[in-house]
């Protein structure tokens, strides 16, 4: 019995030589291919079926792209400086595959969504160009990210009659013609006896912008009904999860259910190896139900990773034995020459317009930690609004500005600021409007936010903030939900509960657009509007919308250059008396508590208050 276990670990180690051998040979270095692995009896390493029935996959993967087609730098901005680092790419990517695939006969290549949204490639084109790259990558399924709701049914409608790959997002359903027929819940490859399904986050109405027609199921359930379906109606017992709900939603998924034994995910953009820096190990291993390991992969964000992992299946569909691990594409990384060629012609018709400087900045206007604190650009941002607003309208009450950190998608490096810079960092086309709340109001829209949940309605806030000078917001993220808001000062002064407060905001954050009026003379525009992106605000009607967000902050840059700024304070973690505290893990939005873990918290308490009460109960009985 040794010696045919220890001839499938040599083999197995043999087939992690080659792969790292291979990858070295083509300008990737081995240091950039650490090899998480498990060998046990399994025929790791060949192909197909062997004589007891285990199967040997290949899975590589992607997520969370947002229209990086070029090389990138490390901040996700243009590569300008190819000696400071190059990563990514369509071209990299592309040539990666066409190497090692033909080395792993039986491989699929997933993309977990997300495509939209980031760069240039799509503010210009919309879906077109990343649809044409992704039917030339050999994309084998793909799952809809919530950015690709962010023009609407009808786009999203337009990308999907592009693509020559099935698409897979079993708790969407929507009356819209073209997603009603092209969206499918799973599917199988019959050939590897291979099950996978997708799923989109249930957020995606408040954090994008999907047809009413469009309704998003709740994952867990939809997912366990889809793993029960398939295994009664085809037989096949392999399945996989191909999910954008991110990495913390993905193992609650994998405890939660059954049948299912590999999820490759997006959306939290979460860097999991060995190497610094990353979040947890790839793969990631939970334990669903029934006590059964659950194997969990994602490749962080923009295509500077991708991710591989080689699994062998038992005949029950577990899997035996695994290796792999994000591959880094950086300089070293060749690229294919004749996507590289498109890509670049593809960049032709905007970069006179986005290489036009329209300002400096003495520092790098940081991006990366908006999502958890205050954050350079999110300043910068707010600041622009105000000035914007004052400078618009005689009426100097406007007290602040404020908006989502998610609608920050990129840095803006130190120097010249470019409008192609402006534009990636703020994509989204949102519009400026102003909204008047009431003390008590604003108190509980900020209570919201710090708390995860919006305390008018019960709907889970999806992203922290950033406001403008004028406004100071303290609050200690150790504090129960609905308590963590301390104290609010607006010019200097503490909030006034009574008081009418008006702040600039966005149009997708105040409502989200339904019917657009424009006055005689295009004076102003009136929008009536649907319940308020993130779930900030309480839904707001008749919005006067103004200039866009990067109108609005080129015009600041151009007045204000050289822009030179640094944290103010302005969003401060203190403790429960408001008392500056000087190291707290500030919690992301993501890392609030659910509705769920909020109900699971009042079980616990339920729990304890019972277990006192027993305790009360045998102490009087032992007194009497």
């Amino acid at each position: 019995m040794v010696f045919p276990v220890l001839l499938v670990i040599i083999k197995a180690l043999f087939a992690s030589f080659i792969i790292v051998a291979l990858l070295a040979g083509d300008g990737v270095g081995a240091e950039d291919v650490l090899l998480s692995k498990r060998v046990g009896a399994s025929t790791l390493g060949k192909r197909g079926l062997d004589q007891d029935g285990n199967y040997n996959i290949s899975f590589f993967h992607i997520n969370d792209v947002h229209a990086h087609l070029d090389e990138f730098s490390t901040s996700g901005t243009d590569c300008t400086h190819p000696e400071r680092g190059c990563y990514g790419g369509a071209a990299r990517i592309k040539h990666t595959l066409d190497t090692l695939r033909p080395q792993h006969a039986d491989s699929l290549f997933l993309n977990a969504g997300d495509e939209f949204q980031g760069t240039l490639f799509y503010t210009y084109y919309g879906g077109e160009k990343i649809a044409a790259t992704l039917n030339q990558l050999g994309v084998d399924a793909m799952t809809l990210g919530n950015h690709e709701f962010d023009g609407g049914d009808s786009a999203l409608g337009a990308f999907l009659a592009n693509l020559t790959f099935p698409i897979v997002s079993a708790n969407v359903r929507s009356t819209h013609p073209v997603l009603n027929a092209t969206i499918r819940p799973y599917v199988v490859f019959e050939e590897k006896k291979l099950a996978v399904i997708g799923v989109t986050t249930a957020t995606t109405p408040s954090i994008s912008k999907p047809g009413n027609g469009t309704v998003f199921l709740d994952v867990v359930k939809t997912v366990q009904d889809t793993v029960d379906h398939i295994r009664a109606t085809t037989g096949v017992v392999r399945i996989a999860a191909l999910t954008h709900i991110g990495y913390e939603e993905d193992k609650r998924l994998a405890e939660a259910t059954t049948g299912l034994f590999l999820i490759m995910g997006g959306h939290s953009h979460t860097p999991l190896g060995d190497f610094e820096g990353a979040k947890g190990p790839y793969p990631t291993i939970a334990h669903n139900k029934d006590g059964d390991e659950v194997f969990i992969v994602t490749a962080y964000r923009w295509g500077e990773y991708l991710g591989y992992i080689d699994v062998t299946y038992a005949p029950d569909g577990k899997i035996l034995a695994y290796h792999g691990a994000p591959i880094h594409l950086t300089n070293q990384t060749q690229q294919d020459d004749s996507l590289k060629a498109q890509v670049k012609q593809w960049r032709g018709p905007f970069e006179k317009f986005a290489a036009e400087v329209v300002g400096q900045s003495s520092v790098t206007l940081e991006q990366a930690n908006c999502k958890t604190a205050e954050c350079t650009l999110g300043d910068v941002m707010c600041d622009a609004m105000l000035a914007y607003r004052r400078n618009e309208s005689s009426d100097s009450s406007v007290n602040f500005a404020l908006i989502n950190a998610g609608g920050v998608r990129a840095p803006i490096d130190q120097g010249p600021i470019t409008r192609g810079e402006i534009l990636t960092a703020f994509p989204f086309g949102n519009a400026i409007v102003d909204l008047k709340l009431r003390g008590n109001a604003l108190w509980d829209t900020l209570e919201g936010i710090v708390s995860g949940t919006n305390t008018a309605n019960g709907a889970p806030v999806t992203s922290f903030f950033q406001v403008s000078a004028g406004i100071v917001v303290e609050y200690n993220p150790g504090n129960e939900p609905g308590k963590r808001l301390v104290r609010v000062t607006i010019g200097g002064k503490p909030l006034d509960k009574s008081a009418e407060y008006t702040l600039v905001t966005l149009d997708f954050l105040a409502g989200g657009e339904s019917v657009q009026i424009i006055a005689p003379l295009n004076i102003l525009t009136i929008r009536l509007y649907f319940p308020g992106g993130d779930n900030i605000f309480t839904p707001t009607t008749n919005l006067v919308v103004l200039d866009t967000q990067d109108v609005v902050l080129t015009n600041y840059v151009q007045a204000h250059s050289p822009i030179n700024i640094e944290i103010e304070g302005r969003i401060r973690v203190v403790n429960g008396s408001g008392t500056p505290m000087d190291s707290v893990a500030v919690p992301s939005p993501s890392a609030m508590p659910s509705p769920e873990s909020a109900a699971s918290s009042v079980l616990e308490v339920g729990r304890l208050l019972l277990l006192l009460g027993v305790m009360l109960v045998v102490g009087v009985l032992g007194v009497a």
